[in-house]
């Protein structure tokens, strides 16, 4: 973000695209409390269950958790008696160019679209995953923040078992 003399945030599409990339790593590097401070107070984390799915709240999701669940979440994998995390489980993303759908300053939103592949592993196990991840951002205080992160799976019916991290 630039801000000019005026003291005026004005945000570029290179802005999004590092902030998504960053917010990628943040999670692969198991920072989960620099991750969700990325996300505003009413911000949410949504994995529909449906191809297209326009309503997370008439129908089920595989996830849709807000800044208070997500809050729960990152808290239980930081835990000492958290025994689903014995050993812990790491991830990786490999994302594409995320690409820049919206930036609407004067309504302060802006809309990235990000296809990537996505590797979770604890122990001998791995699990991988591939989707479209979208962000829904705006900014607070002169920083971007997250409303909401949709993330699409491209096998989303499939049989999933727990999915301890984020995509």
């Amino acid at each position: 973000m630039i801000v000019d003399s005026t003291e005026t945030t004005r945000v570029t599409e290179k802005d999004l695209i590092d902030f998504v990339t960053r917010e990628a790593r943040l999670l692969d590097e198991l920072r989960y409390d620099d991750w969700l401070a990325l996300f505003a107070e009413d911000g949410y984390y949504w994995m529909p269950l449906e191809w297209q799915q326009s309503d997370p709240r008439l129908q089920p999701s595989l996830m849709y958790e807000d800044r208070l669940l997500l809050t729960v979440r990152v808290e239980r994998l930081a835990g000492a008696r958290t025994f689903s995390q014995k050993p812990k489980s790491r991830c990786q993303h490999l994302l594409q160019l995320p690409q820049v759908d919206e930036m609407d300053a004067a309504a302060n939103v802006f809309k990235t679209y990000t296809p990537f592949h996505y590797a979770e592993t604890r122990g001998d196990e791995i699990t991988f995953y591939a989707g479209w991840a979208r962000h829904t951002l705006r900014l607070e205080g002169g920083k971007l923040k997250i409303v909401l992160k949709r993330v699409d799976l491209v096998n989303f019916d499939a049989a999933f078992g727990n999915i301890q991290l984020f995509m």
